[in-house]
């Protein structure tokens, strides 16, 4: 059988990847080192020569050199002695994550003959990351009619660093109101929550500042904070009141209608709809009030609107409703006591203390006093008239006195005004 040169060539080809195989077969091994991460440029990580049994002299005949494939900066080996050291910072969190393992793989190679050898560093995790809060402030929004023991959820901190370094505990600042609530689940993680401890009052203390702290295991043990605003919602659980139970007016009988009363002024210890008041005459005052008052429901005004006399009512007991629009609504109450005063809108008239039946001229028949009928609802009847100046109607209370012809009529004289009356002869 005769070969060409081409087929000579060809079954070399083919047989150099198993000599390449047999070679690193027999000339490969496996060195683990390990070094922390953060280590410093120059800081040693193993003997790599030494290890794998080959001389010193003959690391530079033999090509002795190293091979990675992503991570050749952190590493460099000493192609004269053989000694392996961190050429660049190693970050662990980088580099691998949060796996549990970290190692950066290399790759011996030496010459003549072909020697591959593998190298494991294992990149270990320092306490070099402390918990951290997803952001500074959290914000927990609580109503106020809450029960004791419910909770209301928070975000965790997270630790980048593995291990016992990132085993994080919690601690809730002081406060009476609320406590820590810890609870691991199915994933081993930490599921964490504020619980009420005290009934909260959003009148009394409408927001509460807390701080919550996060310490991992590390040595030294690095911590995290978070800062805690809970906002109490409010509820409809306070009732507008008034400045005072009852209140008293007084206004004179000719006051014109659109006259201002009173302007009222409740107030609600709630917020938004639970605090807005609309003002209402109570559902029993009498109908006379209606008739005679109006009451502004956003001001709490209260106006004359009919003609008022003193002689039919002086005195209007008005009671008050302030409402909120919460839900469901609740209201406070007021009395107003309106007290009407008499204006000097009637006649003055004469009442007799004394009469004498029998009297001769210029002779004194009864003293009296001048009245009206605004100051006493008295019946009275004129019973004669006497000459002046100035001229005047006697009055008497009797019924049974005959009344006398009108001679004239005192007017606009003054109330209580003393007056003398004497018979003499009539036209």
């Amino acid at each position: 059988m005769v070969f060409t040169l081409e087929d000579r060539l060809g079954k070399q080809c083919l047989l150099l990847p198993f000599l390449l195989l047999a070679a690193w077969k027999v000339g490969s091994g496996q060195l683990h080192y390990s070094v922390p991460e953060e280590a410093k440029h120059g800081t040693f990580v193993g003997r790599i020569a030494q290890d794998l049994g080959l001389e010193l002299a003959e690391l530079v005949p033999r090509l002795f050199r190293m091979a990675s494939k992503n991570h050749e900066d952190l590493l460099e080996v000493n192609l004269q002695n053989g000694i392996l050291f961190v050429n660049s910072r190693i970050d662990r969190e980088e580099l691998c994550g949060r796996s549990a393992e970290c190692s950066i793989h290399l790759e011996v190679i030496v010459d003549r003959p072909l020697q591959v050898f593998h190298v494991d560093v294992e990149v270990r995790d320092i306490n070099d990351n402390p918990p951290l809060f997803p952001a500074e402030e959290q914000r927990v929004l609580i109503y106020e009619s809450r029960l004791p023991d419910s909770v209301f959820p928070l975000e965790g901190a997270s630790d980048a660093d593995v291990g016992s370094n990132s085993v994080l505990t919690y601690k809730l600042s002081s406060s009476e109101y609320f406590g820590l609530d810890v609870k691991i689940n199915s994933d081993d993680n930490k599921q964490i929550g504020l619980i009420l401890r005290k009934s909260l009052d959003r009148e009394n203390a409408p927001a509460h500042n807390l701080f919550l702290t996060a310490t991992d295991g590390g040595k030294p043990e690095l911590t995290g904070s978070v800062h805690l605003l809970v906002t109490v919602l409010d509820v409809n659980d306070n009732a507008p009141t008034f400045e005072q139970p009852e209140y008293e007016v007084r206004i004179f009988e000719n006051a014109d209608n659109g006259t201002t009363v009173i302007r009222l002024n409740a107030s609600d210890r709630d917020e938004g709809a639970n605090g807005a008041i609309s003002y209402s005459f109570n559902s029993l005052v009498a109908a006379m009030v209606i008739d005679h008052f109006s009451i502004d429901r956003n001001t709490g005004e209260i106006v004359i609107r009919g003609n008022l006399d003193f002689e039919q009512v002086n005195l209007y007991k008005i009671r008050v409703d302030a409402t909120d629009k919460g839900h469901p609504p609740m209201a406070g109450h007021c009395t107003v006591l309106v007290r009407i005063l008499d204006k000097n809108d009637n006649v003055p008239e004469i009442t007799l203390t004394s009469l004498s039946l029998t009297a001769g001229k210029s002779t004194l028949v009864c003293s009296s006093a001048v009245g009206s009928w605004s100051y006493s609802q008295q019946r009275r009847q004129r019973v004669c008239s006497g000459e002046g100046p100035p001229k005047m109607d006697l009055m008497a209370f009797s019924p049974s006195l005959s009344p006398c012809p009108v001679m004239g009529r005192a007017e606009n004289q003054a109330l209580n005004e003393d007056h003398d009356a004497k018979v003499s002869e009539f036209s």
